[in-house]
């Protein structure tokens, strides 16, 4: 018998097996469900208009004539809007100084927003909450964060409580995998997810452009998911966890370095981000698919990824071929086995190369360019964001399976698929603006405020970076 004959027959011995596991392993309670999610939309004062980000770029008194050139392309380029959220010091005009409090209270005033929704729309109190996750990366106090939120809801003194910094924007996806784990030792419990970022300590002040960037990705958000793993509320579940890979390239040390945080040459923080990420991301993201398409794809497909990553020869790997990202399709066609595609708000040109990688329609890509167009990158909340426009769209129907894809610092890929459990319609964050999204042309607000920039020579660039501080009384 050869090869892909037995390869053949030990699938078809122990898929009914994997199917029977997968049902005792539900009828034990193992099963992880989303009941509910509520996303953080800040107030209309906290928008990031065109002419106050212009303004923030002119108010920074370290940037030089082609620092300024930089960050206008680059924010040109970045996909972003012109009503994503800002944190309150920046807004302000405190983002150098920023305090303690700035961040606290920018935490503070996302945890119970979307926390008193969420206990109010599905009915549980926070007493009965047995398991709290918080992850916020670049934030730690004394009592940590977890902290405020048990005091403020006063829950009970047995909740288990876990708060997690610096894992970056994969790491709500870290946090459902780790209440995945505890639910396994705990039966019909509730677990609350908190994740967001501290951007108003953190916003960079300085002129290295590699951390400058960060200012024209990251903007404000936050979501907070309510879980469980009782059997009995399946019918009031959102979503079914099927799987979770998570992979982390962090021994490598160029994987390592190319998103950190750091001081620059004069002292001051900020959050690098390196040109090597983009290989970093590929390889990471590759390796990650490597252990969830046996996970997520159906039979037919199955035995096609067998023939390709098993049955031919795979090439040699070398640091050419580690940063293209043609071989992350590996000849396997994902969509066969998914109908929606979650993507993290990293920037336009995550957004374009993962679906590359995966072959996707703009169909595919529209939740996650609209959310960046409207929320920006929101670091580990940016997923929900995603999701929550697909809800709103109403493309979520009983039995489509979604696959949640984010990347972070570390440097650390991560993925899931989620079974959609009932129709799903609710307008939820998007419900002001949801209708006129997608715009019939989506032109970023800063083409037209910025645009010359492509196109301005060096001895008229300077002429119109004076005009433009005369127009905005920037002198």
């Amino acid at each position: 018998m050869d090869l892909f004959a037995t390869v053949l027959c030990l699938i078809a011995l122990f898929y009914p097996l994997f199917l029977l596991w997968r049902l005792i392993d539900q009828w034990r309670g193992q099963a992880c469900y989303i009941i509910d999610y509520e996303c953080f939309k800040p107030s209309d004062d906290r928008k990031l208009s065109t002419e106050f980000c212009g303004k923030l770029i002119h108010n920074n008194k370290y940037l030089g004539l082609e620092d300024f050139k930089f960050l206008l392309r680059a924010i040109v380029s970045s996909g972003i809007g012109e009503e994503t959220y800002g944190p309150r010091n920046v807004l302000e005009g405190r983002a150098e100084n920023p305090t303690l409090m700035d961040g606290i209270l920018e935490m503070e005033e996302f945890f119970f927003d979307t926390l008193d929704k969420l206990f109010s729309k599905t009915g549980v109190s926070p007493s009965e909450i047995d398991i709290l996750v918080v992850n916020v990366s670049m934030l730690a106090t004394e009592p940590d964060l977890a902290a405020r939120i048990i005091n403020h809801y006063k829950m009970r003194e047995d909740v288990k409580v876990y708060n997690i910094s610096g894992m970056g924007c994969s790491a709500s996806l870290i946090s459902i995998n780790l209440v995945q784990s505890i639910f396994k030792a705990h039966k019909k419990a509730f677990a609350v997810v908190v994740t967001s970022e501290a951007i108003g300590p953190h916003w960079y002040s300085g002129n290295d452009r590699s951390m400058l960037l960060t200012n024209c990705l990251f903007r404000s958000g936050g979501c907070s998911i309510l879980l469980s793993n009782n059997p009995s509320l399946r019918h009031r579940a959102m979503f079914r966890l099927k799987c979770l890979v998570r992979t982390h390239l962090g021994s490598n040390d160029e994987a390592y370095g190319c998103a950190i945080q750091k001081e620059d040459a004069a002292g001051r923080p900020g959050f690098h981000l390196g040109k090597n990420l983009p290989k970093s991301a590929t390889r990471a993201f590759v390796e990650n698919l490597r252990v969830l398409a046996p996970k997520v794809l159906p039979l037919r497909e199955l035995l096609r990824y067998v023939m390709v990553t098993r049955l031919l020869p795979r090439p040699k790997k070398d640091n050419a071929s580690a940063g293209k990202s043609g071989g992350v399709k590996a000849g396997v066609n994902f969509k066969t086995g998914i109908e929606h595609f979650c993507l993290h708000t990293g920037g336009k040109a995550v957004i374009d190369g993962v679906g590359k990688s995966l072959g996707l329609t703009e169909y595919d890509l529209e939740p996650a360019r609209m959310t960046l167009h409207r929320f920006g990158n929101t670091s580990a909340s940016s997923l929900w964001y995603v999701l929550a426009y697909m809800e709103a769209k109403k493309r979520l129907r009983r039995g489509d399976r979604v696959m949640m894809i984010s990347f972070g610092g570390g440097f650390k890929c991560n993925s899931c698929l989620l079974e959609v459990v009932r129709d799903l319609e609710d307008d939820n964050v998007w419900k002001d603006f949801i209708a006129n999204y997608p715009p019939k042309t989506l032109v970023s607000p800063f083409i037209s405020e910025y645009g010359w920039i492509n196109n301005e020579t060096e001895e008229t660039f300077e002429k119109a970076v004076d005009s433009y501080k005369q127009k905005y009384g920037l002198e």
